[in-house]
């Protein structure tokens, strides 16, 4: 999957990047199978995350309305502990949110060692909804001398230096953009609209943002070029196909997992000890009920 991923540095056309690729897989059945054996390996892997208690993971999920970013969510982890997972999405900020730094309330939903982490949405709205809708600034009462174009280089680079420390405290950083078509979309948002069990998904306003296709894909390049970095790079996932998307994801994590180098941790001898302990007290029970 490394076609998937933006090189640091580089500088990202979205046109180059086609969201109906599905690679060598031709439907959903072909991708199955590989998605069975990395959610397989994605449990063997977030067990031994665990029981290490170093490393967290944290992923951060950014798309377009009807992109899939639930979708995956549901079934990328769905063979993991959900003791060993957390999900927080990010909605408009509250009045005491803005009250605090930009990067506060997420910082207050990171995971804890030996956890994985998942942001649906996360602080790069900072640099993609705030900019397409420079009002939204209005509303975090920055003092007049922080505001202006310089901001958003400021904010790439505090995003950079963020992500930095977190992989730098054991916090591995992993980061999709899905990249649905702005087709695609509009036959995600009819299906919300005709289908009753679907109806609850749409809004309004998610028309509103779709008027602005152009400029949230400016963002989103600029954001891509900017914050894509060798400690916490970006991968674009092609998302037309729900099914591509998910097997494409699970193989990435595992792969990034796998990377940690997790093998079972060894035992303490004082632990060796109490095991052995625990072995003889067992061994000496009778065998009644």
């Amino acid at each position: 999957m490394d076609s998937f991923l933006i090189a640091p540095e580089s500088t990202v056309s979205l046109a180059g990047h086609d969201p109906g690729f599905t690679g060598k897989f031709r439907n959903k059945e072909d991708a199955a199978s590989k998605l069975e054996k990395d959610l397989l390996a994605l449990e063997k892997l977030q067990t031994l995350l665990y029981a290490h208690d170093d490393y967290a993971v944290l992923v951060i999920i950014q798309a377009m309305d009807a992109a899939g970013k639930d979708s995956v969510i549901k079934h990328v982890m769905s063979g993991v502990n959900p003791q060993g997972v957390t999900v927080t999405s990010f909605k408009t900020p509250s009045a005491a949110e803005l009250d605090h730094d930009l990067l506060w309330r997420h910082v207050t939903a990171l995971p804890r060692r030996g956890m994985i982490g998942i942001f649906n949405r996360s602080y790069y709205e900072e640099v993609l909804i705030v900019r397409v809708h420079p009002e939204a600034l209005d509303r975090e009462r920055l003092p007049a001398p922080l505001r202006g174009e310089h901001l958003w280089k400021h904010r790439f680079e505090d995003i950079n230096c963020f992500e930095r420390y977190l992989t730098r405290n054991g916090i591995a950083v992993v980061k999709f953009f899905l990249n649905v078509s702005r087709k695609e979309q509009k036959k995600r948002f009819l299906e919300r609209i005709d289908l009753p069990e679907k109806n609850w998904k749409f809004a309004i306003g998610d028309l509103e943002e779709r008027a602005r296709w152009p400029d949230y894909m400016k963002a989103y390049e600029e954001m891509l070029s900017r914050t894509s970095t060798a400690w916490a790079p970006w991968y674009v996932i092609p998302a037309d196909h729900k099914w591509f998307t998910r097997a494409a994801v699970a193989d990435i994590l595992v792969e990034q997992l796998r990377a940690l180098e997790l093998d079972p941790p060894p035992p303490e001898p004082s632990r060796l000890e109490e095991l052995a302990r625990a072995r003889e007290q067992l061994e000496r029970e009778g065998e009644g009920r």
